[in-house]
């Protein structure tokens, strides 16, 4: 049936010679081949794209009658390539054209989305094999030539700009610096509420070589785990940035007046979001927090390209550090969605397709008109660079606003706001414990320094017997104070964690049906932690450690 649809059609391949259109959001696909391991199963290919916009995925389907048929979905993208598209291809209409705009003083975003095993690393990153990767063929190494190609033109050799990359990771609600051995990184607002990433480290690079090691460095680091999709699926959203700053300006190290800045993502495998089956608590977390983020980043770059559009990057870690991304007239995205044309994988291929559709709704039969190409003029657009942690009720409306826009009813709203709220705060709550385990070790070593004091003098001959029980009771008291505190804090951690989520599957990144009864089921596990709340924070605003 897939070949009689096939043999209708009048297939128009995108070549390097058509033209590059210039878009503020460009959505495009990218089918891989079908793998030695699915040809050895004889998998049928489910994918077709018949020309440069169009992607169309065969879902077999059966009748009330049990007669087979298939259901041809067709979506249109502003770029459609085949499983015969180059790395060289995809990036020569995905992210070469932010490349300009970074040298115009922009903020550019590319990411890469869809299931584990479809392409992304390989789109991103370049060729796999083994455990090794050729770095050298991705488009990240693509992107750091041209980038040092742009630095030696005369129109921008003036500029005296500096090269500089960070390579880091979110996973969960947490940022982890992967150049820094992993090192845990805070993410606050300053005065200007700009999102700031404290103390990620900068590397300044001479050569896209430095870039490459750059690269290896941080994917040697980065965390993955296994899924019932797939053995070695990324558990985390890797962020590598090309960052140009004015060499004028410079303090030490990479640091600098920002001039522009190329963000390149390699998203976790959605399937992780909808992976419930035979999962433990901590995989069912992460696909959570990953079908939050994929929300909150599709809804960003909707946002995007609605001129005065709330954005509510509030409502995630991810859009959180990609906000001056998503800001400004001079800001650019582009997503690519990869796709396995495996019939095994059509499920996950076809949530993928209207993932991306949804990015930007272009209509499978609504053709453009009048769109502008790639000019490569110099318009500049500077950008603007107290730190906090943000407004809590900012981001509690931005998590509402997510909620709204699920496509469910009022009272499916309202529980998936209660789910996603108290899994924030059991993820806040574990950063507390921490911290103040921190600050309770400190301060213990502290005490311990003045009884090692207390004991010394003692032992002198005029020492005061009656001033060493109150100094001792005094310490006491400070350590007992300590420990209560912390244990508080451990207790009320404890019974958040003790409890076993039972998941329903999710058939989507986004909230569908499925994960709303995931809510559901799990809703009443996590509403008592509202009581626990109040305790919590109670002790945390009368401890002397937090």
């Amino acid at each position: 049936m897939i070949r009689e649809f096939q043999s209708d059609l009048d297939m128009q391949r995108i070549t390097m010679n058509d033209p590059v259109r210039d878009h503020q959001i460009c959505v495009c696909v990218r089918k891989r081949p079908l793998s030695k391991k699915e040809l050895n199963r004889k998998e049928v290919d489910v994918i077709t794209i018949p020309d440069k916009e169009t992607t169309v995925i065969h879902e077999p389907r059966t009748k009330v009658d049990l007669t087979k048929y298939l259901e041809n979905n067709k979506f249109r993208f502003d770029y459609s390539f085949d499983e015969t598209a180059t790395n060289e291809l995809v990036y020569r209409y995905t992210a070469r054209p932010l490349i300009e705009t970074i040298f115009n003083q922009g903020m550019a975003t590319c990411f890469a989305y869809g299931q584990t095993g479809s392409g992304k690393t390989y789109t991103m990153g370049g060729n796999i094999v083994g455990k090794n990767q050729d770095c050298s063929k991705g488009i990240y190494a693509l992107a750091a030539h041209d980038v040092f190609k742009y630095l030696k033109n005369p129109k921008h050799k003036n500029k005296d700009l500096v090269i500089s990359c960070s390579y880091f990771e979110i996973y969960g609600a947490k940022v982890f610096d992967l150049l820094n051995k992993k090192r845990k990184l805070r993410v606050l607002e300053d005065g200007n509420q700009q999102v700031q990433v404290c103390e990620l480290q900068e590397s300044v690079v001479n050569a896209v070589e430095d870039v490459l090691k750059l690269i290896e460095i941080g994917n040697r680091l980065r965390t993955s785990g296994q899924t019932s999709a797939n053995q070695n699926s990324s558990r985390s959203h890797a962020v590598f940035q090309i960052i140009l700053r004015r060499r004028g300006h410079m303090k030490g190290g990479a640091g600098g007046q920002l001039y522009g800045k190329f963000s390149l993502i390699d998203l976790a495998g959605n399937e992780r979001g909808a992976d419930t089956s035979n999962s433990d608590r901590q995989t069912r977390l992460e696909g959570a927090e990953i079908n939050k983020s994929l929300l909150a980043l599709k809804e960003c770059i909707r946002a995007l390209g609605r001129n005065g559009a709330h954005l509510p990057f509030r409502a995630s870690k991810l859009t959180q550090v990609l906000k001056d991304s998503f800001i400004g007239e001079n800001s650019k995205t582009c997503m690519i969605a990869t796709v396995s044309p495996g019939m095994n994988c059509c499920e996950h291929s076809l949530n993928t397709l209207r993932y991306a559709d949804r990015v930007k709704e272009l209509g499978p039969d609504n053709k453009k008109g009048g769109e502008d190409y790639i000019a490569f003029d110099d318009t500049p657009d500077v950008v603007s660079p107290t730190l906090s942690s943000g407004d809590p009720a900012a981001s509690n409306a931005d998590l509402a606003l997510l909620c709204t826009h699920s496509g469910s009813g009022e009272a499916e709203q309202n529980e998936l706001y209660t789910f996603h709220e108290a899994v924030s705060q059991l993820q806040d709550a574990e950063e507390q414990l921490v911290e103040c385990h921190k600050k309770s070790v400190e301060e213990t070593k502290a005490l311990l320094e003045q009884e090692e004091n207390l004991l010394d003098k003692v032992d002198d001959v005029d020492s005061d017997l009656e001033q060493y029980v109150q100094r001792l009771d005094v310490i006491l008291k400070q350590k007992i104070d300590n420990f209560t505190n912390l244990r508080g804090i451990h207790i009320w951690i404890g019974k958040q964690i003790s409890y076993n989520f039972t998941c329903v599957k999710c058939t989507e990144p986004e909230i569908t049906v499925g994960h709303r009864m995931y809510v559901r089921t799990n809703l009443h596990l996590v509403r008592p932690s509202a009581k626990l709340v109040g305790l919590f924070f109670q002790i945390k605003n009368t401890s002397p450690f937090c």
